[in-house]
């Protein structure tokens, strides 16, 4: 079983790597002094692998599929440890990209810290990556719908297609292109679409759109890992999936899902000034003034009186990130800052062997940037 030491430890050692990384990047400027190889083909493929599945595997396998020649490079979000929903991944990141490399990935780079930050604001991060990686090809898993096929075509044709309230539009041709909610892989494309757009990239032709395969589903895999269960997936997760799981669970390092380091949430929600508080990323007013108030009436004690404060914000998975946050004590100014002059670092998880590095290394738009490895 996993213990609240181990994931408390890999949390400290996060936190110095983000507080290093971050002086770093705000002590040196990005100026632009190598003009990358066109060398090999680069299929930059985010995802977090929490754990690499099936279907995972098949988005993998169709884009070198597509292009038997590229160098794939998985792109998995690292700092902290918590995903887009805030919730602890099932492995830490150096597991997830030994998994990826044994399946067929060429390099795992380190992502960004997702748990932390708004969806827009990782958005961004990853599209930043995408563009400092000189990427050429970019696969995406979809869910197939009528209504996706135009967005998908628009896309492909480097429109921005972005998500509005209830609406999707393309703001290339000023048109309503869909009203209504889009699914959540499908959400995602659109907003990747807007950030690209945003920084400049050209995607036009770049997307490589993997319709979702049937009879895998990331919640029951997450629900048999916690249950120790792993005979009941086999058939939706690679073998080498499994052999790891099995090794880090029988090591007490997995899994890590829903397990927080609850001592330092409850200090800092009970000692935090309104003033500390209401500087923490994505923090509202409403928020803070609902911690200030519950704590003066009585100190809180459980992360479920925590979550009952907190109020449903941008997205379903608000909750959990706020507490994600609560961890970290990451203030908004300072992702802010974060963003501006990411990735900084482009550090290296894993990769299949030297030939593929010294090619990874050729396609970096350098910018003074430094690779990592870990």
């Amino acid at each position: 079983m996993v213990s609240e030491v181990y994931v408390e430890n890999i949390l400290k050692r996060d936190k110095k790597i983000f507080k290093k990384d971050y002086r770093d990047s705000q002590n040196r400027n990005l100026v632009k002094n190598k003009t990358p190889h066109s060398g090999v083909p680069l299929i930059a493929d985010f995802t977090e692998y929490s754990p690499l599945h099936n279907g995972h595997y098949h988005c993998m396998k169709t884009a070198k599929e597509h292009v038997p020649d590229g160098l794939f490079v998985a792109v998995v979000p690292g700092l902290f440890e918590r995903s887009g929903r805030g919730l602890p991944y099932i492995l830490p990141r150096e597991v997830r990209a030994e998994i990826a490399v044994n399946v067929g990935a060429d390099i795992v780079v380190e992502g960004p810290p997702m748990g932390i930050m708004g969806s827009g604001q990782y958005s961004l991060c990853l599209c930043k990556m995408f563009q400092a990686l000189n990427t050429d090809y970019i696969p995406r898993g979809y869910n197939p719908s009528p209504e996706f096929t135009d967005i998908l075509k628009r896309i492909s044709m480097g429109h921005a297609v972005v998500p509005k309230p209830y609406k999707i539009v393309d703001t290339t041709l000023h048109e309503t292109v869909f009203k209504g909610k889009l699914a959540e892989d499908n959400y995602v494309i659109c907003s990747f679409s807007k950030s690209l757009n945003k920084i400049g990239f050209d995607f036009k032709d770049k997307f490589i759109f993997v319709p979702r395969i049937e009879g895998v589903s990331g919640t029951r895999i997450r629900e048999a890992i916690v249950s120790n269960e792993l005979d009941s997936i086999k058939d939706m997760v690679p073998s080498e999936t499994l052999r790891i799981l099995k090794r880090e669970i029988e090591n007490n390092h997995a899994p890590l899902h829903n397990i927080r380091n609850i001592e330092e949430i409850l200090k800092n929600v009970n000692t935090l000034s309104y003033t500390e508080l209401s500087k923490l990323n994505f923090f509202t007013p409403e928020l803070t003034k609902n911690i200030i108030f519950h704590r003066e009436e009585e100190p809180f004690t459980s992360l479920d009186e925590v979550l009952n404060i907190i109020p449903y914000g941008f997205s379903t998975h608000y909750k959990h990130r706020v507490l994600s946050i609560l961890e970290t004590k990451v203030n908004n100014d300072i992702i802010s800052n974060y963003i501006e002059t990411y990735p900084f670092n482009i550090r290296v998880l894993n990769y299949k062997n030297e030939h593929v590095l010294e090619d990874f290394k050729n396609k970096i738009i350098n910018d003074n940037r430094r690779i990592k490895l870990w």
